[in-house]
């Protein structure tokens, strides 16, 4: 059973795609998902949370990657565009580091952000 580390999420979520175990998730990051979660009323799929360095290597993530220090996920809703899930992130957070790809949001608390892409 999979350890809640807040009202919408549990510590399984986060882990590296590996499977080496890393899977952590820094607290402000987790409050914002929390906040998406709550303001969407629909479940928020983390594709991608934690990385070790050799899985962040192998996925082509950056140098310094967020994901590699536990500040970031990447994110998906059924049925709700990235578009509109960054534009609420970007709106109610203007701190939050910010990407916009495709299929999913990138969300992170970057202590020299904000970025957004």
């Amino acid at each position: 059973m999979s350890q809640r580390i807040a009202k919408h999420f549990n510590r399984a979520e986060f882990a590296c795609n590996c499977g080496c175990g890393f899977d952590t998730v820094d607290a402000a990051t987790l409050r914002i998902l929390d906040a998406v979660r709550e303001h969407f009323g629909k479940p928020v799929t983390v594709t991608s949370g934690c990385r070790c360095e050799t899985y962040n290597r192998k996925v082509g993530g950056a140098a310094n990657s967020q994901h590699t220090l536990a500040r970031a996920a990447d994110i998906q809703i059924k049925g709700v565009a990235p578009d509109a899930v960054y534009d609420w992130l970007a709106s109610n957070y203007p701190s939050a580091s910010l990407g916009r790809y495709d299929t999913f949001t990138h969300v992170d608390t970057r202590s020299n952000g904000p970025a957004r892409w």
